[in-house]
């Protein structure tokens, strides 16, 4: 069986990241106004809710370390399961089910984004197609934005929060049937649990690489109280849904085209100081809804928002292959392990402050607040980015 062109293999990539992104991990964000008002979710609930997806896709990282099988065939069933488990969160009202089903959507999502990017970006890069890659990261912003537009037309006519549910899984199926036919089992594109996912014997992570985690770390806690809770607060300051519905749709606008510049951005300025402004630029996003709550604030933080945390997500891993060039699998992993925690955190600590005073506002400060100390931690090593790629330099 041939392989597939390299526009089949990005575009089959941008496919897998949307429906485990956009769908697997983020769907739950644009349905949240949804089910407080048909299903009486309270917004502490929510919190846990959102933390077991982030729990599960915590524990998919950590064992796709360990995982030797296809790539295609682990692709090909996370994306099946978050079909299935998507759907599922339709037929039942039941919070312990509930968490169940995000939970083992968390999984599914961590399987199929690894090994989904994994794959296509190996094939990419040896066929000499990098520049396809930003399609591939382009499938979050895609997924993202497509769920919240689908919701927006839920929002309008007053549907379910179970029929937005079974929408999301068709569109994820319809997504998973698009991309089905590039997964193939050939030689040529077996990408098994190796290489980056080697067990790593390597020297300390050392001072820049400490900084790295922690900044990652932050990052992780720092967007995802916005990234699960923009339509919320959006239907506190704007009770109209033909309004309030479009924060999470504008989040994944930013997203989408912002990865696709993420490229040409990489190319022509240092990571880290790319990374410090997307941290800067973010902060301000966070700290929008308390500073001006009202719906132009919520728009203002889905812009930012949504035009960083990818951006910040590629040039972070780049910078930890620049500053651990000999085994940046070690590095890489543990920096998602710590934005894994960072994002667990958030709605969790959402929960814990539900029902004070001024609570979430209080979180989104000290949110924006460690994203600023973060940005700066980013570039004090700053003599480090005088040793970046030479071609960059030239360019």
């Amino acid at each position: 069986m041939g392989q597939s062109p390299p526009i089949q293999l990005a575009l089959a990539g941008m496919l897998t990241l949307a429906v485990a992104v956009g769908i697997g991990r983020f769907a739950f964000t644009p349905i949240l106004p949804m089910m407080q008002a048909d299903a009486d979710l309270s917004l502490e609930s929510a919190g846990w809710l959102a933390a077991a997806n982030y729990v599960g896709y915590f524990l998919g990282a950590l064992s796709a370390i360990w995982m030797r099988v296809s790539a295609t065939l682990v692709v090909r069933f996370a994306l099946v399961a978050i079909t299935l488990l998507t759907a599922t969160m339709g037929i039942t009202h039941d919070l312990v089910f509930w968490l169940v089903l995000r939970g083992l959507a968390g999984i599914a999502s961590a399987w199929a984004l690894i090994f989904a990017s994994a794959w296509t970006l190996q094939l990419l890069a040896a066929r000499g197609k990098e520049k396809l890659s930003g399609i591939v990261f382009g499938g979050v912003g895609l997924g993202t934005m497509v769920a919240g537009g689908f919701c927006l037309v839920f929002l309008r006519f007053a549907l379910s929060s179970s029929q937005a549910w079974i929408a999301l899984g068709a569109v994820a199926l319809a997504f998973t049937i698009a991309s089905w036919p590039a997964y193939r089992l050939t030689v040529h594109s077996e990408v098994r649990g190796t290489d980056a996912r080697q067990p790593s014997t390597g020297s300390p992570l050392g001072f820049q690489g400490f900084i790295l985690v922690g900044c990652y770390g932050l990052f992780g806690f720092g967007y995802i109280i916005p990234a699960t809770f923009l339509p919320a607060m959006a239907q506190q300051a704007l009770a109209d849904p033909a309004l309030f519905g479009w924060a999470w749709p504008i989040f994944g606008s930013a997203t989408l085209v912002s990865t696709l510049a993420a490229g040409w951005i990489s190319a022509h300025v240092p990571n880290r100081l790319v990374w410090a402004i997307g941290h800067g630029l973010m902060a301000i996003g966070v700290a929008f809804p308390v500073v001006l709550p009202n719906i132009a604030g919520i728009v203002l933080s889905s812009l930012l928002v949504g035009g960083t945390f990818m951006v910040v997500t590629l040039t972070a891993m780049q910078e930890a292959r620049r500053v651990a060039p000999d085994n940046p699998a070690r590095l890489m992993a543990v920096m998602t392990t710590a934005f894994a925690i960072g994002q667990i955190l958030g709605p969790i600590l959402v929960s814990f402050v539900a029902n004070a005073r001024r609570g979430l506002d209080v979180l989104l400060i000290t949110a924006a607040v460690l994203l600023v100390v973060s940005a700066i931690a980013l570039l004090l090593p700053h003599a480090d980015d005088r040793q970046q790629n030479p071609a960059r330099r030239q360019g």
